[in-house]
Order: structure tokens, then C-alpha cells, then sequence
């Protein structure tokens, strides 16, 4: 099952999220039962989208590969710290709430400002070696910019930092800008079917205006998703 299935039955959330564990695994298929399944289920219920639940997934699975070489299949319980994690961050990027709300504190510290712009320009400059160099001119420019930005980023107080993070602000949305102007009709319909699946579970307690804003930010984090396109604005 490749879809997403926020919405419908938990039963059928749980074994989506078990067959997407199960090929992480090479295969080998740990059922979610009992109180994983209970977890899961908790998962569905807060309106976490299936495909987010996914990229929580892949991104533990980045970190335990990063640690050498795999000793063991990985259990779903595992994994629910960065599904909420990235859940968190779905639902902020598309000013949504939670269903239901967990107790608790949200985020940790906040990344500095040359250490942002560091990582923002080495996800640019990753883009340039890919199979699509139609934005190479747009950002060529953004990384000079960039990294003149970064050399005297660690001193800025007052009105001068203020002034460059409204500059990232801008400079990040004319990347997603451009982005969105090479995508074909297609594409955008696409995207945009996307985005009313993920709010779906979300649509009917929403005012329409509020709706349609989540909606708009929704296709841009999709499609910021789609092209690897880095947030350059300091969040």
C-alpha cells in the first residue's frame, strides 16, 4: 500500500506502516501488535499522514545506519520519537494543530545563525550536482550570497541580523518560487492532490481562509520535498 490512508481505519494505517517497516527491513516483517499497535494507532488518531510517518521513519533509520552496520530489524516503537518529531514539523510548516494534543514542551535549541547558513549552502551547492540544472543560475547567485552572508553572520546583533533574516525569508521563498514556475500543469495538480490528502484529517475543524493558507503552504513543503530544496529562512 503506497497511498495515504490518514483518515480511515487504523487497522488499516497500522499495516501500511508495518509493510513500509517491513521493506526498511530488508524484508523481514515484525508485526505491530499490542501496545505498538496501540502507538500506531495514537499515531493515526493525531492525524499524523501516512507519508510523514514515513519520513520519521526513514529518518531513524538514517541515523542507525550511520552508527555501522545493522545488528537487528528495527521495531516501529523505535521510531515514534522522530515520526512526532517530523509531525511537528509537517504541522508548524502548514499552521495546523494536533488533534489531540500532547502534554510537554515542544523543540530543542535553536540551530545558530552561521551554522544554518553553512548547512543551507552545502544543500545548495548539492543540488547543482544534480540531473536537473534548470535552477542552476537562481542559485549560484543565492550561495555567493550565502556565503558572503556567513562570514560576518556570528557577530550580528540588533537591526543588522534582523535585516538578514528578513533577507533569508525572502531569498527562501524565491526559491520555492522558482521551483514552483518549472513544475508543468501536471506536476502542480499533483502536488496539490497531495496536500489535500495530508490536511484531510484536519479539513472539516478548520475555517475555510485557515484551510486554504495550510493548503498553499502544504503544496510548497511538498514541493520543497520533491526538489530537495533546503529552508534557507531561519526557523
Amino acid at each position: 500500500m503506497t497511498g495515504d490512508v490518514t483518515g480511515e481505519a487504523p487497522e488499516e494505517y497500522c499495516r501500511a506502516i508495518e509493510a513500509y517497516l517491513c521493506r526498511k527491513n530488508d524484508g523481514h516483517l515484525i508485526r505491530i501488535v499490542g501496545p505498538s499497535f496501540e502507538k500506531v494507532c495514537g499515531w493515526a488518531q493525531q492525524g499524523v499522514p501516512i507519508k510523514v510517518a514515513y519520513r520519521g521513519i526513514d529518518r531513524y533509520f538514517e541515523r542507525y545506519y550511520a552508527k555501522g552496520p545493522r545488528r537487528r530489524p528495527v521495531r516501529v516503537d523505535f521510531c515514534e520519537a522522530d515520526v512526532l518529531d517530523v509531525f511537528d514539523e509537517w504541522r508548524r510548516a502548514v499552521g495546523v494543530a494536533r488533534v489531540e494534543p500532547e502534554a510537554g514542551a515542544e523543540g530543542g535549541r535553536r540551530e545558530s545563525l552561521p551554522a544554518h547558513l553553512e548547512r543551507v549552502v552545502a544543500r545548495l551547492t548539492a543540488l547543482r550536482s544534480g540531473g536537473d540544472r534548470s535552477l542552476d543560475p537562481f542559485i549560484d547567485a543565492m550561495v555567493r550570497e550565502l556565503d558572503a552572508a556567513r562570514a560576518a553572520a556570528k557577530h550580528l546583533r540588533g537591526t543588522p541580523r534582523e535585516e538578514l533574516l528578513a533577507r533569508l525569508a525572502e531569498l527562501d521563498e524565491q526559491l520555492v518560487d522558482a521551483a514552483r514556475e518549472r513544475l508543468t500543469a501536471e506536476a502542480r495538480q499533483e502536488l496539490h492532490r497531495e496536500a489535500e490528502m495530508e490536511l484531510a484529517p484536519f479539513r472539516a475543524r478548520m475555517p475555510q481562509a485557515a484551510y486554504e493558507q495550510s493548503l498553499d503552504a502544504c503544496v510548497d513543503r511538498l514541493l520543497r520535498e520533491k526538489a530537495r530544496l533546503p529552508i534557507v529562512r531561519l526557523e
